[in-house]
């Protein structure tokens, strides 16, 4: 991508709606929904000349660009992640203490299910879905490649869903 001003027209008027939409569904009030997909078109914008057709499509470049800009608004914010969360907390929602045991155990389970990994998929699982980090984040983090990275997460992902499937 070049830095046309007409094509970027267009792939705003394509996917900021999507990205309000995205982040509304993560959790996001309206508001700072639109403020974020801004904040990441913006970020196509500075980026375009880093994108690589072989590496990624376009919409999962954007919407990588995207969470991250999710994440680093929730941290500027001092908030913590969804994922951190567990779930949207809503206010107008008055969980029961059925819920709150249902949530108990499916979090126990899940513990359960990323302890049984191997060491090194246990803790890129960690960092991606706990910890809220990009893959190449974790990449430089433990000092590995990106495609070990991924390797890793697609073999533990497999595990916790057999593993799931077997206790279900």
């Amino acid at each position: 991508m070049d830095r046309d001003k007409a094509a970027f027209a267009r792939l705003f008027a394509y996917f900021a709606p999507r990205l309000v939409a995205f982040f509304t569904r993560a959790g996001l009030a309206r508001d700072v929904a639109e403020e974020v997909a801004q904040e990441t078109m913006i970020a196509v914008w500075r980026k375009a000349s880093l994108y690589d057709p072989a590496q990624a499509g376009v919409s999962t470049w954007v919407f990588t660009i995207a969470r991250n800009c999710r994440i680093d608004r929730l941290r500027r914010e001092g908030r913590r992640s969804r994922t951190e969360l567990g779930a949207i907390e809503d206010p107008g929602f008055d969980a029961s203490g059925e819920d709150h045991l249902l949530a108990d155990e499916r979090d126990a389970r899940v513990r359960q299910a990323v302890n049984a990994l191997p060491s090194e998929q246990a803790a890129v699982v960690r960092l991606s879905f706990f910890a809220d980090k990009p893959h190449a984040e974790i990449a430089r983090d433990l000092g590995i490649p990106l495609g070990t990275v991924k390797s890793r997460l697609r073999l533990a992902m497999a595990k916790i869903r057999l593993a799931w499937e077997i206790d279900s």
